[in-house]
């Protein structure tokens, strides 16, 4: 057959223009744990005041650098508060190789924080969080938390009514609506941003403005690249304009309307792709169900492609997790009832968000962790800074290296020291950078009742409330916390004990106790009783003590215990 030489040539079909596999997100640390309801830290006018601030503070800086008396004479605040944006500051940058993450607590408030930190920090003062959405079936949980509080009027839709009992996270607001809320925040206010990082060229005035790449990389506080399955990608390499310069040469400067325009078609791919995820859910076609579709009564855990570990809807039952079983090192443990939680692993960060009547013992953790919405609830935990936010009726052990920061319409809460520990726990302390001999648990900070960070409207002057702060625990109420070894046998690890020493009082009360029942032993020991007495008493003892088990709840843990 002769060939058709009018016939066009084979070729493959038109290829379909693929996206940049490298994808935007925000850092959520900034967002969930930097935020502090401070009124001067909050501007109206973000952009020019913050601007006005940066010159003061850059006339003041040595190496960008300004130390804690200087953020307090430009903020115009305390020392104290001073202090406490400082060590916000390090606890949410994305790098610990900065001075102030690497500084011994002593030499913090010399070694001070970098300008356009503290500015990038400054402006997302202004963020609003976004708010749980009502509960469908409000009547369902107004036994939950009755609503005693004077503030409980305009501070509804942030209690607890509207979470706990519910074991789903579909009346809450999910990772993704969270991170579409942070996005959209950026793309509205990315051209401030950006001015405020920017330089302007030299004889031509602020018309046109040059972004360093050392100062496009401070963008890093808020946003980070990454391609799937990998690594961060660091912002210099993600973005075209910086990415094949020669590291033997200092970069050229980029024209910020440059550095805006591409962002903003990296957020807008980030709210698409978020988008797209929402409705393949929606129809069932993405294999990432939410969590609220499972069985509401079993325990649920599982890790986000971001490496954020969630435990969610545990009720009336006993839960573990050792460091081998929680991926990444972030966690969030949601609207947890009536149970005994324990995550023996090091983590960076940890919320513990809408629970009730539970007992929750986490390892350590080296950023900071967020107590919100909870009510009679017991925490313990080595950290190196812990924020308590609209809590109820609970009491915190503590291994913590600064000030507990205490905001919100709380009552009733108790603070004590630290009270357990398990075989790795020096090690997990270690690894993220927790200071046994430093322990501030009876020096709590209380804040404004009101955080101006949530969306809700507040009456004239409660601004000016400061929270409720924590009471410290009788010593005389103080008791050790045995964290039960479930696996049998020897378990690898050095810690044999408390490695946060006891106050005084807390140590005396201890060896009163430890008297005591040392003393009640040899009179039961010493005491001539026949064999059938001998037998009434020790039944005596074993009712008592079950009477005590099933009513302080304990009896569950042994059940729990004989299952595994």
């Amino acid at each position: 057959m002769a060939e058709n030489t009018d016939a066009p040539p084979s070729s493959s079909p038109p290829s379909t223009p693929t996206k940049d596999p490298i994808t935007l997100h925000t850092r959520r640390e900034p967002f969930e744990y930097g935020l502090l309801p401070i009124p001067k830290l909050i501007f109206s006018d973000a952009a020019a005041s913050i601007g006005s601030l940066k010159e003061k503070l850059l006339q003041h800086a040595d190496s960008l650098r300004v130390n804690s008396s200087i953020v307090a004479d430009v903020l115009q605040i305390s020392e104290e508060h001073s202090r406490l944006v400082i060590d916000t500051i390090a606890a949410v940058l994305p790098t610990d190789s900065d001075p102030l993450v690497v500084a011994k607590p002593d030499n913090v408030p010399a070694i001070g924080v970098n300008v356009y930190d503290l500015i990038l920090f400054l402006y997302i003062q202004s963020y609003k969080r976004l708010l749980p959405r009502t509960h469908k079936d409000s009547a369902a949980v107004a036994d939950v938390w009755p609503s005693t509080s004077a503030f409980d009027g305009y501070l509804s839709a942030l209690s607890p009514l509207q979470l706990v009992r519910s074991n789903t996270r579909k009346f809450m607001p999910s990772q993704a609506d969270e991170e579409a809320h942070q996005l959209s925040y950026l793309q509205k206010h990315l051209a401030n941003i950006l001015t405020l990082l920017a330089e302007p060229v030299e004889g031509e005035g602020d018309e046109s403005l040059v972004l360093p790449m050392e100062r496009f990389e401070h963008l890093g506080f808020l946003i980070q690249f990454g391609v799937k399955g990998s690594e961060v990608v660091p912002l210099s390499q993600a973005a075209p304009f910086f990415a094949n310069s020669d590291p033997d040469m200092p970069a050229a400067p980029v024209p910020a309307a440059q550095v805006h325009d591409w962002l903003l078609q990296k957020i807008a791919d980030a709210l698409e792709r978020i988008a797209e995820r929402a409705t393949a859910k929606e129809n069932g076609s993405d294999q990432d169900i939410a969590m609220s579709d499972a069985n509401s009564s079993s325990a649920k855990a599982s890790t986000s492609s971001r490496g954020l570990t969630f435990i969610e809807g545990i009720s009336k039952s006993s839960y573990v997790k050792q460091a081998a079983d929680v991926k990444g090192s972030s966690l969030k443990v949601l609207n947890c009832h009536d149970s005994v939680i324990y995550i023996l692993a090091p983590l960076r960060y940890a919320t513990i968000y809408g629970c009730s009547d539970a007992t929750i013992v986490l390892g350590a953790v080296g950023k900071a962790l967020r107590v919100e919405h909870c009510e009679r609830v017991h925490v313990i935990s080595a950290a190196k800074r812990i924020c308590i936010a609209n809590c109820r009726e609970c009491m915190f052990y503590l291994g913590v290296n600064q000030r507990p920061l205490i905001i919100g319409d709380n009552h009733k809460l108790q603070v004590a020291p630290y009270n357990t520990f398990y075989p790795q726990l020096e090690e997990h302390m270690s690894q993220v950078g927790i200071e046994p001999t430093i322990n501030q648990w009876n020096e709590p900070l209380p804040l404004g009742v009101v955080d101006p960070h949530d969306s809700l409207s507040h009456p004239a002057g409660v601004s000016d409330a400061q929270a409720e702060t924590a009471a410290p625990l009788d010593p005389d109420q103080f008791t050790n916390f045995l964290i039960p070894n479930w696996f049998g046998g020897e378990v690898p690890g050095a810690t044999k004990d408390n490695p946060f020493s006891l106050p005084e009082a807390y140590m005396n009360s201890q060896h009163k106790n430890n008297t005591n029942l040392g003393e009640v032993k040899q009179v039961l020991q010493e005491t001539p009783l026949d064999e059938s007495k001998k037998r009434e008493l020790s039944s005596a003892l074993h009712v008592l003590f079950k009477d005590w088990l099933y009513a302080s709840g304990n009896v569950r843990q042994l059940y729990c215990l004989q299952g595994d």
